[in-house]
């Protein structure tokens, strides 16, 4: 029963939940559309003025026609001699064609890039770019441990060199790189192209490299940054464990009676010994340095791995080569036919 003092009952203290207002968690807004990227955009050397950018193209063009002509003399002069029909020069040849490949994938787009930058790239090509840029350098690493195993063989096991060094092992060595090279490529490719990508286009370098791409991820790369640094640490240092060999290859000359016969042993594997350390040098540098927040100094440094390094290889080789420099003298008619 109802007391004097309480208020008349009215319709609002009877059904009060139907007047209580509920404010939703979340937004019932649409969400703003994220839109996919379909083309990237270099950045570049465009910080750099157009003189800058006009001397480096000079420089740089003139470093790639010296790699791909003394690529082309080494392979033409491999070729038609048969003197030079060996291993170790098949090999050569092979490192020749993937040196070559490997420039032509990157430095005609450096030098796009010097000549107009922004340069924009569609997300299929960048990643066929990557693609063979992996494919090709990742191949080299593996050729050299070939040319390597070659050298230890002829130094160490002379007697033996021509059965073990057949035909067949060496074209099985020359495809199982490539096709270490090709496998790994697929593998980070794949990695890199299944993270989504939204807005942000804009690569802080002068090609497609992994690294500039994952920054520009709308998603965590942890796991994705993890997997290239294992598969960097097995590129470089498998390949670097297997040329440990040339330790009982010195050790092999240094046994040898004839100061003649050692420096003969050492002109054998002396050329490679010095393409190894540079290209592992460099590339090791390239692929392990922790991450820097200067990325025009990365870019130089790339640019300069990536340029000068080709160039390296052919010169070095028929420099210190006394067969390749005979070959070359005699079609220069330099020098009178043996």
């Amino acid at each position: 029963m109802r007391t004097l003092d309480q208020p008349p009952v009215s319709s609002l203290d009877v059904q009060p939940s139907r007047f209580i207002s509920f404010r939703p968690r979340f937004s019932l807004t649409p969400r703003p559309n994220f839109t996919a990227v379909t083309e990237f955009t270099f950045e570049g050397f465009s910080i750099f003025g157009w003189q800058h950018r006009l001397i480096l193209f000079v420089v740089f063009l003139v470093l790639y026609l010296l790699t791909l002509t003394s690529n082309a003399i080494i392979l033409m002069v491999i070729r038609l001699n048969r003197q030079l029909h060996t291993p170790m020069y098949f090999f050569l040849s092979v490192l020749s064609v993937s040196e070559t490949c490997y420039t032509m994938a990157i430095i005609p787009q450096i030098l796009s890039s010097l000549l107009s930058p922004q340069q924009a790239i569609s997300v299929p090509d960048c990643a066929t770019q990557l693609f063979f840029y992996l494919t090709f350098g990742i191949n080299n690493c593996f050729l050299l441990t070939a040319m390597g195993y070659d050298c230890y063989v002829a130094i160490c096991n002379p007697l033996r060199y021509s059965v073990i060094m057949g035909k067949k092992t060496c074209i099985q060595l020359a495809g199982g790189s490539w096709s270490i090279g090709l496998s790994t490529a697929i593998i980070e490719v794949s990695s890199v192209f299944s993270l989504p990508f939204y807005e942000a286009n804009i690569i802080s370098h002068f090609f497609c490299d992994i690294q500039p791409l994952m920054k520009l991820a709308c998603a965590d790369t942890t796991t994705k940054e993890f997997i290239t640094l294992l598969i960097s640490l097995y590129v470089l240092v498998l390949p670097m464990v297997l040329i440990f060999i040339y330790v009982p290859t010195v050790s092999t000359i240094l046994k040898i009676a004839s100061a003649e016969g050692r420096k003969k042993a050492f002109a054998t594997c002396a050329s490679h010994l010095i393409v190894v350390i540079v290209h592992y040098g460099c590339t090791s540098f390239i692929c392990l340095k922790p991450k820097s927040q200067n990325s025009l100094q990365d870019r130089l440094i790339s640019v300069t791995y990536m340029v000068v390094t080709p160039l390296l290889s052919p010169v070095v080789y028929s420099l210190r080569n006394k067969e390749v420099k005979d070959v070359l003298l005699r079609a220069l008619g330099k020098k009178p036919l043996s």
